[in-house]
C-alpha cells in the first residue's frame, strides 16, 4: 500500500491510523516527496511502522507512485492520497475484485467529510476531459484510492511520472484498457477524502497540470483526430482570448498559462506519440461516443 505525501503532516497521521485498521495483511510504504514539514519523521514514528521512501525532490503524486512501483515486490499495489482515510474493509473489498485475473485495477468509492459520494472512478467527456463518476460504469480508476495489479502496471509502461499530478490515473487506465485489462468500481470499498488538501483546485498550478496532462493523455491514447482536434481547439481559444470580451477570470484563461501549456505539450509531443504504438487497437472511443460520457 502506497501513501504519497508532500507537506502532509496535518492529515497524514489520520490516514495512517485508518490504514492500520485494515483487516487484510498489508505492507505500508510512505513516499515522502521531499517534505519540509516533518511528514517523513511523523510516518517513521507511526505505530503502524511503515517503510518510508524519501525522494530528494518533489516529484508530485505521479512521480511518487512510479517511485513506489520501481521498488514494489508485491502482486498488488494500492494508491492512496495522504488526505484519504479508508474505512475498515476497504482493502479487502478491493483485493476481492482483483481475484478476477482480467482485472488490472479496482477503484474505491471516495466520500466527502459529509458522507456524500465524490467518486467511484473516472469518466471521459466527449472532448476528453476526465471527470469524477458517482454512479454507473466507469472508464478508469480514481488514483486517490485504488488497487492496481503490479504485473499490469509494468506491462503498460508504469505511471507517467512526467505528469507530476492529475490525469496520471486516467492515462494509466486508458493504457490498461488498450492492453486488454478490465477496470472495475468497488463501491463497497469506502474512503473519506479531504479533496484538494495539498494541491488547491483553482490555483494556477492546478489548471496548468490539468490542461497540459489532458492534452498529453489524448496524444498518448485517443484516436489521432481527436487529439489533434483538441490541441487545435486549445490553441485557437488561446489566440482569441486577447480580443474577446467577458473572458472568465479563472486561471486557465490566462494567456501566459495557456502558452506555457502549449509549449510543454509540444516538447512532449514525440514521447507522447511513441506511447501510442504500445497496446492493442481499441474502438472504445467510438463506444463512448455512442454510449455517453463513460465506458465500462
Amino acid at each position: 500500500m502506497v501513501v504519497v505525501t508532500w507537506r502532509g503532516r496535518a492529515h497524514l497521521e489520520s490516514c495512517l491510523d485508518a490504514v492500520a485498521k485494515q483487516e487484510r495483511p498489508h505492507r505500508i510504504l510512505v513516499v515522502d516527496n521531499a517534505s519540509d514539514d516533518g511528514s517523513g519523521e511523523l510516518a517513521r514514528s507511526h505505530h503502524s511502522t511503515p517503510e518510508v521512501l524519501r525522494l530528494p525532490v518533489n516529484t508530485g503524486y505521479a512521480g511518487g507512485i512510479q517511485a513506489a512501483l520501481d521498488v514494489c515486490e508485491t502482486p498488488y499495489m494500492a494508491w492512496l492520497n495522504d488526505d484519504a482515510m479508508p474505512k475498515p474493509g476497504w482493502l479487502g473489498a478491493l483485493e476481492d475484485a482483483l481475484e478476477d485475473p482480467r482485472v488490472g485495477a479496482a477503484s474505491a468509492k471516495l466520500l466527502t467529510g459529509k458522507g456524500e459520494t465524490q467518486s467511484i472512478g473516472v469518466g471521459l467527456t466527449r472532448d476528453g476531459h476526465g471527470i469524477d463518476v458517482t454512479e454507473g460504469p466507469i472508464f478508469g480508476f480514481c488514483g486517490g484510492a485504488a488497487l492496481t495489479r503490479v504485473e499490469a502496471l509494468r506491462q503498460v509502461g508504469g505511471v507517467p511520472s512526467e505528469f507530476f499530478c492529475y490525469y496520471e490515473d486516467t492515462d494509466t487506465s486508458w493504457r490498461l484498457r488498450r492492453h486488454g485489462w478490465k477496470i472495475v468500481a468497488v463501491p463497497e470499498a469506502e474512503v473519506v477524502h479531504l479533496h484538494g488538501a495539498t494541491a488547491k483546485p483553482g490555483s494556477v498550478d492546478f489548471h496548468r497540470w490539468n490542461e497540459r496532462n489532458r492534452l498529453l493523455t489524448l496524444l498518448r491514447n485517443a484516436p489521432l483526430w481527436i487529439a489533434a482536434r483538441e490541441l487545435a481547439r486549445f490553441a485557437v481559444i488561446t489566440a482569441l482570448i486577447p480580443v474577446k470580451r467577458d473572458v472568465p477570470e479563472a486561471a486557465n484563461f490566462q494567456v501566459g498559462l495557456r502558452l506555457r501549456v502549449l509549449g510543454e505539450v509540444m516538447r512532449g509531443l514525440s514521447a507522447s506519440l511513441a506511447v501510442r504504438g504500445a497496446g492493442r487497437r481499441s474502438d472504445m472511443w467510438h463506444q463512448r461516443e455512442s454510449g455517453g460520457a463513460t465506458v465500462g
